[in-house]
């Protein structure tokens, strides 16, 4: 079988699970079947193969899994959403088929996806901007203490978006630069110290990121574009030391700024003690409400959940949220509470596959960009995934950031379409023949 019919047989079990997801939807309301379950499901498949003709006609030798696993997950999304809230869960499908059109644009618009080089710095100011529209006044908005929407005709987060313009520059810049940083470097009390001169564009852009992001409250988001920075240099450079560098003065850094920065420091107490009664009802702008009912949902999955559609999200009696944020930050709550650990591990490894079919790409990529490109792309992914769900299982403080294709979010879900039509780009010229 041809890896791009393998593709086509692979978006079924998304179809299938949109059909079946809906019905227990139904069932579980109304205690009937529907006709609709089987129009949505035929719908989905209908969408997904636009996508998968789109990537048979320019993409031929592209991974054939990466784009069966994005449509799992975008369908266990939309019924998730759905079974929380069905006006937001048609709202996502809406930005689901942007998110395609864009993801096919991107796919014919970017045929030579490596002529991006050319335009790093362009690039990486157009990001920069990107993350400070939020704080624009006028159209910028604080959203539960993080400046993180813009509000123009529609509403978008522009960190979604700037997360893959940093990334192409760093593997644009650290593609030219990667060998003058390990020949240039300086090892002073046994740390290897890259030349400032070469790497001065990366901290002068990072640092500039990394500020405006600190402005926003965006810790998420900060992890997130680190993670990448440091994952791109360790391939560049493969120096493990300039890794443990960066390490360490992460530690530092977040040490320090969770204990002296009020709104972080209010994060870390969350964490530390999500349990404290003085902090689940609320003590001088700290409250553990949402970390300690996250912890009390998944609890009440156990290993094989309560049931599709059996999870409390409201206090009985009353429209009073039991668990805030269903939809968007604690989605993975409340898939642990109605599919228990076994569908929460299900998911994880559905992405633990996506993540790693990049990596192969980056691992087949017949030059330095291409290489760096898909281990950035891969790692933000990745990180993305980890910073949501640690912070909701209570292994890093909670920040407010989406699980891609799966939580309520527009932003969310055209950025994750269009990194991995990059990705795709990246794999199909990696495994042409020579």
């Amino acid at each position: 079988m041809t890896a791009r019919n393998r593709e086509l047989v692979g978006l079924i079990p998304a179809s299938l699970l949109v059909t079946a997801g809906f019905a227990g939807v139904f069932i579980q309301r109304s205690n009937a079947l529907s006709n609709v379950s089987l129009t949505y499901g035929a719908i989905f498949l209908g969408l997904c193969l636009v996508g998968h003709l789109v990537i048979r006609a320019t993409l031929p030798y592209a991974d054939p899994y990466m784009f069966p696993l994005v449509a799992l997950l975008s369908s266990f999304g939309i019924v998730m959403i759905y079974r929380i809230d069905s006006t937001l869960a048609r709202q996502q499908a809406q930005w689901f088929v942007l998110g395609l059109i864009l993801f096919a644009a991107t796919i014919i618009g970017f045929r030579d996806y490596r002529k991006l080089e050319r335009y790093r710095y362009t690039i990486a100011v157009v990001s920069l901007l990107l993350l400070i529209l939020p704080r624009v006044p006028g159209i910028g908005q604080e959203v539960n203490g993080a400046y993180l929407e813009v509000h123009v005709p529609f509403v978008f987060q522009p960190t979604e978006f700037a997360k893959i313009g940093f990334v192409v520059f760093l593997a644009s810049y650290l593609r030219d630069t990667r060998q003058l940083l390990v020949l240039g470097a300086r090892r002073i009390l046994g740390v290897t110290i890259p030349p400032l001169k070469h790497f001065g564009p990366v901290l002068v852009i990072w640092g500039l990121a990394m500020l405006i992001l600190f402005a926003l409250h965006d810790v998420g988001s900060s992890l997130m574009f680190y993670g990448a920075l440091l994952a791109i240099l360790y391939v560049a450079t493969s120096r493990v030391s300039f890794v443990v560098v960066g390490v360490i003065a992460f530690g530092l850094g977040a040490w320090y700024i969770g204990a002296h920065v009020p709104h972080i420091n209010a994060r870390v107490q969350e964490w530390l003690n999500p349990l404290s009664r003085k902090l689940y009802y609320g003590s001088n702008g700290v409250s553990s409400y949402q970390q300690a009912n996250a912890l009390f949902a998944q609890a009440a999955g156990g290993m094989f959940g309560q049931g599709f559609g059996q999870a409390t999200l409201t206090i009985p009696g009353t429209s009073a949220a039991l668990l805030p944020a269903p939809s968007t930050d604690m989605i993975y709550a409340v898939i642990t509470d109605e599919l228990g650990l076994f569908g929460a591990a299900a998911v994880l490894i559905t992405y633990l596959m996506l993540i790693a079919r990049g990596f192969k790409t980056a691992v087949l990529a017949r030059d330095s960009f291409s290489t760096l490109l898909a281990v950035g792309l891969s790692a933000v992914l990745g990180l993305q995934v980890f910073v949501i769900v640690g912070g909701v299982t209570r292994v890093i403080p909670l920040t407010g950031v989406t699980l891609p294709f799966i939580s309520y979010g527009g932003s969310s879900i055209i950025a994750n379409l269009v990194l991995v039509a990059l990705l795709l780009l990246v794999s199909d010229r990696a495994r042409r023949p020579v």
